[in-house]
């Protein structure tokens, strides 16, 4: 059955009835602010919203305002009629008592508020939430000097290293030696035979706790520092001296004066597991990136490589490893070698005395991006942590360090006080001091990179431990 009339009309009834839809583009739960319509007195703690202020019937002079509406009018109506001057004299009169030099028929019983936020205030809290830069003072001298006695003379070595546990390795002729930076304190490690040394390099184990140490008759130390421990002694790696080390977790990657750079795992008894072969001469400088897939080294023969984990292990089972770039831009040695923290893909290098020059790579290409002569031989190369600087150390003939701005390569600071060429570099934890020894065998510590705005947080342990346990095994 069909519904009837009154049906139809209760349904009208209802969609008015129903609920007005939400306007789109509002908060939830909130509405438009609307002023009050009443004249009463206005609460002068209550809050004001929006800008406007409504003035008030009781802060009025009503007397006034009607004078002041209809006197002007009047003279308007009878522009010639004639005005007495006692009537004058009148109109006079009242104006004074009235007017009392008030001119405004509109008053306000207290100063409108001020809005509670402006684009004035929000610029104001947009500068002040980005303060100015502030210029870094870099001290122009060493903070601290320690003497070197027995320090070897030689740039193809790699004598210095500063461990995550704040703790600064040198080698001073056959004898390696523990400075504490927490406490100031200097230890003897080990001092090895005439035959074996002296020590041609140390480098410290991510974990800050073991130290490899590699010498002139090719065997590669490990050590237990905590411990004063051998752990154990690699044999048969090398031909001739290990100038070079650098660490990837638990593979030790050692160069040496025969041109080869091999891959050790320490946890397992045949430790070699990669040999890489692109050198003809000494291999002086080994460097991995932060994220462990690429290693750079670089040789007396004047040449750079990359070489790429994924590759070396593609190449691996047809007995041969192929570089991924094999650079010759430089005209000398290649020792100096450095990962930029910010760009992954970003390598430093610097050339001897013949080429003077700072280069920088794109290693995923290998195309050269910048070239720099510093009129010296580049030593050694530190990246700064915090900011987007490059820290260098030369030989003849300032024997200085040279902080550069990246990537302008503007000269920011040339720090002086080395007397011969400062063959070493190492960069504390927490990236703020440098410590640098010199052929003049004296060891100096610079606060060149500034304190950082940040305490960077404490790195996590857990992928370093496990790396020795196996020794005991070994041995």
């Amino acid at each position: 059955m069909d519904a009837g009339p009154n049906s139809i009309s209760s349904k009208k009834s209802v969609s008015r009835r129903a609920a007005a839809p939400r306007p789109a583009l509002q908060e939830a739960g909130s509405r438009p602010y609307m002023p009050p319509l009443s004249s009463g007195p206005r609460n002068p703690s209550a809050k004001c919203y929006g800008d406007r202020f409504i003035p008030e019937r009781s802060a009025m002079d009503m007397d006034l305002a009607h004078y002041l509406l209809t006197e002007p009018r009047k003279d308007k109506e009878n522009p010639a009629a004639a005005v007495s001057p006692a009537k004058e004299a009148y109109r006079r009169l009242l104006a004074e008592k009235l007017l009392n030099n008030r001119t405004r028929i509109l008053a306000f019983r207290n100063k409108p508020p001020e809005p509670e936020n402006t684009l004035a205030d929000f610029r104001s809290d947009a500068v002040q939430a980005k303060p100015a830069k502030q210029r870094r003072h870099i001290p122009q001298s060493s903070e601290r000097t320690l003497d070197a006695p027995e320090l070897v003379d030689d740039y193809y070595l790699n004598l210095l290293d500063w461990g995550s546990s704040n703790v600064l390795s040198i080698a001073l002729g056959s004898t390696v030696y523990l400075w504490d930076a927490s406490s100031g304190s200097t230890s003897e490690l080990v001092t090895v035979d005439e035959d074996y040394g002296p020590v041609t390099s140390v480098s410290w184990a991510p974990d800050g706790r073991h130290i490899a140490v590699g010498l002139n008759s090719s065997d590669v130390q490990l050590w237990d520092t905590t411990s004063n421990r051998l752990l154990r002694t690699l044999r048969g790696v090398h031909e001739l001296r290990v100038g070079s080390l650098a660490w990837n977790n638990s593979i030790l990657t050692t160069g040496g004066m025969d041109g080869k750079i091999v891959n050790n795992d320490v946890r397992i008894r045949n430790s070699a597991v990669q040999t890489y072969h692109g050198h003809e001469q000494e291999v002086c400088g080994l460097k991995w990136s932060g994220s462990g897939q690429q290693l750079a080294s670089g040789g007396n023969d004047n040449l750079l490589h990359i070489w790429d984990v994924s590759m070396s292990s593609s190449v691996q089972s047809a007995g041969r490893t192929q570089w991924l770039h094999r650079l010759q831009d430089h005209l000398a040695a290649v020792k100096a070698l450095a990962w930029c923290p910010f760009q992954s893909n970003l390598l430093a290098s610097g050339g001897g005395g013949g080429d003077r020059c700072i280069k920088f790579w794109n290693t995923h290409t290998g195309a050269c991006l910048n070239s720099v002569d510093t009129g010296s031989q580049v030593c050694a190369l530190l990246w700064n942590k915090n900011e987007r600087e490059l820290l260098s150390s030369h030989g003849f003939t300032q024997n200085q360090l040279t902080l550069w701005k990246y990537p302008s390569m503007v000269k920011m600071a040339e720090l002086n006080g080395h007397t011969s060429r400062v063959l070493f570099m190492a960069q504390s934890p927490d990236g703020c001091t440098v410590a640098s020894a010199a052929a003049d065998e004296t060891l100096r510590f610079w606060n060149v990179f500034g304190t950082p705005e940040a305490a960077p947080k404490a790195a996590a342990k857990a992928s370093h431990t496990g790396i020795f346990n196996s020794f005991n095994h070994i041995r």
